[in-house]
C-alpha cells in the first residue's frame, strides 16, 4: 500500500519533517517514491512553516494513496492558506 506520511530530519529538539510519498513497509525516513513537501514545527518570524503541493497530494489519493492522520490536518491547513 501507498502512503502519504512524514519523515523526520533536523537535528536533536529542532525537528524538520518531509511530507513523501512511500510505500508503507518501508522505513519512516527510509526510501520513498516521491517528497510533496515539508512541514518545520518551530518555524519562527519570517520562515515558511508549511511548502505542500496540493495537486501532488489530490492525484495520488485519486491512485488510492492512503494519508496519515497529521498529514491530513496538514493538507486541510495548506487548502485554508491557499
Amino acid at each position: 500500500m501507498v502512503t502519504i506520511r512524514l519523515a523526520r530530519g533536523g537535528s536533536k529538539k529542532r525537528p524538520f519533517y518531509h511530507i513523501n510519498v512511500t510505500d508503507s513497509r518501508t522505513s519512516r525516513d527510509g526510501r520513498y517514491i516521491e517528497r510533496l513537501g515539508f512541514f518545520n514545527p518551530v518555524a519562527r518570524g519570517g520562515a515558511e512553516g508549511l511548502r505542500l503541493d496540493i495537486e501532488a497530494v489530490d492525484a495520488w489519493v485519486a491512485k488510492g494513496a492512503q494519508v496519515s492522520d497529521r498529514v491530513k490536518q496538514l493538507v486541510k491547513t495548506a487548502r485554508k492558506a491557499a
